[in-house]
């Protein structure tokens, strides 16, 4: 059974998400399991989520973005008030930020998305990457 598609294109943070998400080399946006996802073969980013409050309790974030951390920024991330840790994604070293905040960064939105994209990205992707940036 297919899920059902649980975001508008007028999502806050959407537009935004999808141009700095689809700037990197073989990025491509799919659906799964009702939210968009950013490949590059494998997730670095989606949007939108829940995080896990307690067994069975789960708060819905419409509008957040979920990515892949560097073992060595979960802590930093932990400690932010702002970042959480998402439904499903948490354990496995990704972590989220509400977008909806009107005082997101989006240059740091973006630096996250580099981050993940660099864990997740093939090696020639992220050399295509480093020689558009050069």
């Amino acid at each position: 059974m297919a899920h059902p598609v649980m975001f508008s294109d007028d999502d806050p943070g959407l537009a935004e998400l999808r141009t700095i998400c689809l700037g990197f080399p073989g990025a491509e946006e799919h659906v799964s399991h009702g939210r968009p996802t950013f490949k590059c073969g494998k997730i670095f980013a989606a949007f939108g989520g829940s995080e896990k409050l307690r067994p069975g309790e789960h708060r819905r974030v419409r509008s957040a973005l979920i990515v892949k951390v560097d073992e060595s920024e979960i802590q930093a991330l932990d400690d932010d008030e702002r970042f959480f840790v998402p439904a499903y994604y948490g354990p496995f070293g990704w972590r989220a930020l509400d977008l909806e905040d009107p005082d997101t960064d989006w240059d740091e939105v973006a630096e996250l998305v580099d981050a993940s994209y660099r864990l997740i990205a093939p090696k020639r992707r992220i050399a295509e990457l480093d020689a558009r940036d050069a």
